[in-house]
């Protein structure tokens, strides 16, 4: 098949519609864990943590956080696997490799070493699931080495590894810990497996569906391929997004793990736009903040925001606002329009907007 070929704005707006951020907003949360395919944990909340400003992102003051929590630890509608939420209807295409899990030498015979303290650990959440870690005592005969934060972490570890293996699953949280019970109690009961070339198959298709353009690095052989003006190799395209429909955009403030930006090297080669989170970068080296927000303009990525969320002083801080494109009036009052929103959605009464705009 010949390459479909895109300019860059027909390969941006097919990307935008693909994650949701175009004018056409949804309205219903499990519809937007679908379509991106997960939704990403972590525990950073300068503003608000990664999962809940996504899907707020997508679907505005109509989402609260409950209705995550509600999804996953009361309908069992999504799953909480390995720092990604996911829809309970692709579990199936994670089981084989669950099944296969681990591939490397070292955590294997890790697992060997303390089989009897893996059996313990199932056979007591089994009498008193769910847990907390800390309810799970130490029983292991090999300590788990690294020169990192998981150094004899061995509860810990031995949670993760069950998980990640399918035996055990996350149940729900108290406060920011997880509670762990087995995955039986947790997952739907007789799920079928679908074979791992096939999943892979299906989870390549349902990515390249949820980003409308990307490399075959990260869809395979999905979709179709394309060639995008301005850039080099190829790529594969989501044949469902070359319908011609037209496109209508809107102003969005991202998270920096949003999927739309998470490919540092594509968010420059489609929409110009150079970004790094830096959190870890010494403050006095930092270009836009903590935790920027990247400014989202239609089919452009405009620029940054350096917000904070002060729950102390009750205000959404804002200490910069980097444009990396001269903003139009039309542009700057869409982004305060935007923060406005994000500390409404917030329960902040107070926008402290900067004195002037950083470059």
């Amino acid at each position: 098949m010949a390459p479909h070929r895109l300019d860059r704005a027909t390969a941006r707006r097919i990307a935008v519609r693909a994650q949701l951020l175009d004018a056409l907003r949804p309205t219903d949360l499990l519809a937007v864990v679908d379509r991106l395919t997960f939704l990403q944990l972590d525990p950073t909340a300068a503003v608000a943590p990664n999962a809940d400003l996504v899907a707020w992102t997508r679907l505005g003051a109509g989402y609260r956080p409950e209705q995550l929590t509600r999804a996953l630890e009361d309908e069992r509608a999504l799953f909480e696997h390995r720092a990604m939420v996911r829809p309970m209807t692709d579990l199936g295409l994670h089981l084989a490799d669950m099944a296969a899990w681990p591939e490397d030498a070292r955590r294997r015979d890790w697992l060997a070493a303390n089989d009897a303290f893996r059996r313990y650990v199932l056979d007591l959440l089994r009498d008193s699931g769910p847990l907390l870690s800390r309810d799970v005592p130490d029983r292991s005969v090999v300590p788990w080495p690294s020169t990192g934060w998981t150094n004899n972490r061995n509860v810990t570890q031995m949670l993760e590894f069950l998980a990640a293996r399918g035996e055990i699953a996350i149940a729900g949280r108290v406060g920011r810990q997880r509670t762990w019970d087995l995955a039986e109690r947790v997952y739907p009961p007789g799920t079928p497996v679908v074979p791992a070339e096939d999943a892979r198959r299906a989870r390549d298709e349902r990515m390249l569906r949820s980003l409308g353009v990307a490399r075959p690095l990260v869809v395979g052989a999905a979709g179709e391929p394309a060639e995008i003006e301005g850039t080099s190799g190829p790529w594969r395209v989501d044949p469902a997004a070359l319908d011609g429909a037209p496109f209508a955009g809107r102003t969005a403030l991202l998270s920096p793990f949003d999927r739309l930006v998470h490919d540092r090297k594509r968010a420059l080669e489609l929409f110009d736009f150079e970004y790094r989170l830096e959190m870890y970068v010494p403050k006095a080296q930092r270009r836009w903040g903590y935790f920027a927000l990247p400014v989202l303009h239609h089919d452009r990525l405009v620029g940054k925001v350096d917000a904070t969320a002060d729950r102390k002083a009750k205000a959404l801080r804002v200490d910069a606002i980097h444009e990396d494109v001269p903003f139009t009036p039309e542009v700057t009052a869409a982004v305060h329009e935007e923060l406005a929103a994000l500390a409404s959605w917030l329960d902040l009464p107070e926008l402290r907007l900067p004195s002037t705009t950083a470059a």
